[in-house]
């Protein structure tokens, strides 16, 4: 096992040096990693005590000179303001460096921050939800305005379903059918806020489909085996992807609901699964006995951390999973298996 003692540290870093090592393991990095981030501290220390500075010196402008240093020195690895963002979480998170500077909010910012809240309020919408909506209101005014100062009164019928027309061109029939729902949303809240004298949500293109066309295709049983088979079980990402694998095919669950699952939504006792679905409903399923085999499986690799979410990010800091992620590892799962197309929702 790595001393961290062996490192040599001198300056203001030093006492810090066994708090960081706890911290950095407890978060799940390999020990290389967090021996290799350990020497990055020994080498931030050496600079401020060379400048006689201290840790609470150690503000966004001097960490800009340190990589600036850092890189003049020929250092080929742990160049960037990124690379420092362990150690400075920790000693911010300790209270030795000054805390992080709040990032200026633009008026665009402001704005989308008022529209998230009334998503939030007025329309009930879920955290996921209401960032999807924000990022499409964010990429509709760069369309619309670009770099200009936001002017609603400016927006036309033509500008809306010239728009619509690009965005249909290039997306799939389901997308289509949450753009148009996103822009209305939007439109309709412009025009509350008076800032449209005349509603344009009305102008929005319907998106002409058949009922269940959009439906994905579903596996063959024996696509299904492949597909469990393409995660190898001897590695901690491997039990991990063979869970969420189950979860959704077995009890048919959404990404956000497998993602939001936490440990305390399992309950063996009952041999039932507590799922939170889309407008905060709460589903009882059963745990079917090979399910429950792949949990436990994978919950026996599952690094040991703060956080309740079931499924975590494999790779140090070990965070929460996102629905987007479990669609990606859905996908490369497919491929794995040798069919060509899908997704979590297939």
């Amino acid at each position: 096992m790595f001393d961290p003692a062996s490192i040599e540290f001198r300056g203001p870093l030093t006492p810090h040096v066994d708090g960081l090592w706890a911290n950095l393991i407890g978060q799940g990095y390999a020990p290389l990693s967090a021996r290799n981030l350990l020497y990055l501290a020994a080498h931030v220390s050496r600079w401020l005590d060379d400048r006689n500075l201290g840790v609470g010196n150690l503000d966004e402008e001097r960490i800009a000179k340190f990589v600036a240093h850092r890189r003049r020195q020929g250092y080929t690895a742990f160049r960037t303001n990124h690379a420092l963002e362990p150690l400075l979480h920790y000693l911010r998170g300790v209270g030795a460096a000054p805390p992080a500077p709040e990032p200026l909010e633009t008026p665009l910012d402001r704005w989308l921050r008022e529209y998230g809240e009334y998503l939030a309020e007025e329309r009930g919408l879920v955290s996921t939800t209401i960032r999807q909506y924000i990022d499409f209101t964010r990429r509709f005014v760069h369309a619309q305005f670009g770099s200009k100062t936001v002017d609603w009164r400016k927006l036309t019928a033509a500008d809306v379903t010239r728009f619509v027309s690009r965005e249909f061109q290039r997306s799939s029939i389901g997308q289509c059918k949450l753009t148009v729902t996103q822009l209305r949303s939007l439109l309709r809240y412009v025009h509350v806020r008076g800032w449209l004298a005349h509603e344009l949500a009305g102008c929005v293109p319907a998106v002409a489909s058949w009922r269940l066309a959009s439906l994905p295709r579903g596996l063959e049983p024996e696509q299904v085996e492949r597909v469990f088979a393409s995660c190898d079980s001897r590695t901690a990402v491997g039990c991990r992807d063979r869970a969420v694998l189950h979860l959704l095919v077995r009890l048919a669950l959404r990404a956000g609901e497998v993602a939001n699952l936490r440990l305390d939504d399992i309950d063996w006792r009952a041999a039932e699964l507590v799922v939170r679905g889309k407008g905060r409903r709460e589903s009882r399923l059963p745990l079917p006995h090979d399910i429950g085999e792949v949990l436990v499986a994978y919950l026996r690799t599952r690094p040991r951390v703060k956080f309740r979410e079931v499924f975590l990010c494999v790779r140090a800091p070990h965070r929460p999973i996102t629905p987007q992620a479990i669609s990606g590892l859905a996908g490369r799962a497919l491929r794995a298996a040798g069919i060509s197309t899908g997704s979590a929702h297939v």
